[in-house]
């Protein structure tokens, strides 16, 4: 992992090869105004060190007070910016062979908060993991299980501001994503999707946009990629054509063209990388 500048923030240098690993991490760092309209593309986790910040998701705004922080999935729209004179964070981006389980360890949430008790924990984790990349060499496999205790904190604590007590989140689109994860191998369509809560899929793709930050569709694509990731690395034997029917593809170009589009290198490519 190489250090950007002579602040401690650190970004992951070379391929993935433990089952977490962070992609990103840094402490003490004066945080910049961050617009993402689209989200990021992995879990990230952000928490105030000192002063105060802003963050805004699906439309709503909270304010993250020193040792309170949040952790958002990937693709999720979001904006956060200082309330005051140097707002200072710690943060953490994560990625693995098996990041794709980082959903089902978060129970599908999209953003959870985490209170003071748990940002302490959270922030000493951090600073271990800090002050193993400020003295190198490291030891990638005592930093992947460093990576597994921080996202720990988030399966059994963490809360979701409001989003359990959202009738239209509830009703239609928590059973939509338990369908996704329940049989994305099969030839699901928006459509399919729709009529299992009995709406239209335009009015469905807002309720995603609204509580996820992205579409129905865009959703549905991005945890079928989560799926053929882990296929490509856990059986380097499996063909491409089988990745691409199993994760629920309908053809071997569209299957590619989709992938590199999200990941942004083919499937062989990605296999070589990992």
């Amino acid at each position: 992992m190489k250090q950007v500048m002579t602040m401690p923030i650190f970004f992951r240098s070379t391929p993935v090869r433990q089952p977490l690993a962070f992609d990103s991490i840094g402490n003490n760092w004066p945080q910049d105004p961050i617009r993402r309209p689209k989200g990021y593309p992995l879990f990230h986790y952000l928490q105030t060190e000192s002063g105060q910040g802003e963050i805004r998701i699906q439309g709503k705004s909270y304010i993250l007070n020193p040792g309170e922080g949040v952790l958002i999935s990937p693709f999720l729209g979001h904006f956060y910016e200082s309330k005051g004179p140097d707002w200072r964070t710690c943060f953490a981006a994560f990625t693995g062979t098996v990041e794709d389980s980082i959903s089902k360890m978060t129970g599908g949430r999209p953003f959870i908060f985490t209170d003071r008790s748990q940002g302490e924990r959270i922030a000493g984790l951090i600073r271990s993991a800090v002050l193993q990349y400020e003295n190198p060499p490291t030891d990638e496999k005592a930093l992947s299980i460093c990576c597994y205790n921080l996202l720990l904190e988030f399966v059994e604590g963490g809360y979701t501001h409001d989003l359990e007590r959202e009738e239209l989140y509830k009703r239609y689109v928590e059973p939509v994503m338990k369908e996704i994860e329940n049989n994305y191998s099969l030839e699901l369509t928006v459509e399919d999707l729709s009529r299992l809560v009995y709406i239209t899929p335009q009015y469905l793709a807002r309720l995603f946009e609204r509580f996820l930050g992205c579409s129905t569709y865009e959703y549905l694509t991005s945890f079928r990629i989560n799926k053929a990731k882990g296929l490509l690395i856990t059986d380097p034997h499996l063909k491409i054509q089988d990745i691409a029917r199993l994760t629920g593809f309908s053809s071997v170009s569209h299957f590619i063209t989709m992938f590199k589009r999200t990941a942004g290198v083919t499937p062989l490519q990605f296999r070589k990388l990992n």
